[in-house]
């Protein structure tokens, strides 16, 4: 007899990262950076003392990063990836007949979350703009509902939720109910108008705000994220957490990356740029795109989903596939954007 599982874990497809890329081709499919890494986060890397376990609570990167947002320590908590917070918050919040509340589509990474913690999923669909509805989202809430996710700038829609509709979201949830603001994009926001989580953390005493080393400062490979937010909260996330799972080279690394601000910058302000500029193409050719705050751009190819990512293929163009809703696209390399734009023109000529 086979051994017994948990059906709805062994129901559960797992997590799959975005495709890998022939060498003839652009891989546009994991929002990664484009830019190699810097020399001086290399440096604190090779300075790792691998034979020894990392520093299980992260002191280092957690006093600098409580420095610079102008929280206490205990408010900063720091995970392998935003995402393993996720995890954490999760099941720190929620159990069997609980609910987890989340717009769709929005993080794919969401609904297993949900399912390993033993809740039960609430999806609110996302406005034609591929916002968050925040209105509808709220009257979604239920005396079930114990956690709340809010993804800004949206992946895959990369459509920000506007500060004025998310206060007015927070003072609609009740106060028991932990709100998690996942900012993983957050460098690469340019509307004015767009939520910035952590100044609202003394207004609302069960919001949690997630951030990452991985896109804007180009440390996916290793694997560090962070929380902010009250601390008995982050106390429950760190209970639930894999011991020393953060190692000692992505807590340097970390580090490093702070020191070198500056050059991280110019780099998110190249990309925006570039942003800007396939977006202002591909509305050109005739695409009703969400407005992309993030490091990437929504195309929403509907039933032709399919046949439009074979074209992007032909074209040197391996992106994310959300079939039947719509195609991811990182903004990648400068050389990227002329067969991306290329291959856009193409299938609005032909599908």
């Amino acid at each position: 007899m086979p051994v017994v599982l948990r059906p709805e874990i062994a129901a559960l497809d797992p997590y799959r990262q975005g495709r890998a890329a022939p060498a003839d081709a652009f891989k546009l499919s994991s929002n990664e950076s484009p830019f190699p890494t810097l020399p001086a986060v290399l440096d604190a890397v090779a300075a790792s003392e691998l034979p020894r376990y990392p520093d299980g609570s992260a002191a280092g990167l957690r006093v600098r990063l409580a420095e610079r947002f102008g929280v206490t320590v205990d408010e900063v908590h720091v995970g392998a990836g935003s995402v393993s917070i996720l995890h954490q918050l999760a099941q720190a919040t929620s159990g069997p007949g609980d609910e987890i509340l989340y717009a769709w589509r929005s993080f794919e990474a969401y609904p297993g979350i949900v399912t390993v913690s033993g809740a039960t999923s609430v999806t609110v669909p996302n406005l034609p703009d591929g916002s968050h509805d925040l209105p509808a989202m709220a009257a979604a809430v239920t005396d079930r509902t114990r956690l709340i996710l809010v993804c800004t700038p949206n992946n895959p829609t990369s459509a920000v939720v506007t500060a004025e509709a998310f206060e007015a979201f927070m003072d609609s949830v009740p106060d028991t109910v932990l709100v998690v603001l996942d900012e993983a994009y957050r460098e690469f926001v340019t509307d004015p108008d767009a939520v910035e989580g952590i100044p609202l953390l003394e207004r609302y005493p069960n919001l949690v705000v997630l951030r990452t080393f991985s896109k804007a400062y180009g440390l996916a490979g290793l694997r560090v994220g962070y929380a902010i937010g009250p601390s008995y909260v982050l106390d429950a996330a760190r209970a639930t957490a894999i011991a020393l799972s953060v190692t000692e080279p992505a807590q340097r690394a970390a580090l490093a990356a702070l020191d070198h601000e500056a050059e991280y910058a110019a780099q998110v302000a190249e990309l925006t740029a570039r942003r800007d500029e396939i977006r202002d193409a591909l509305r050109a050719q005739g695409w009703n795109i969400p407005e992309p705050q993030g490091n990437f751009v929504w195309l929403p190819t509907g039933q032709h989903t399919a046949a439009a990512a074979q074209l992007l293929e032909e074209h040197g163009i391996v992106a994310r596939v959300f079939a039947p809703e719509g195609i991811r696209v990182t903004v990648g390399e400068a050389e990227s954007v002329a067969p991306l734009i290329g291959a856009a023109e193409k299938v609005v000529r032909t599908l």
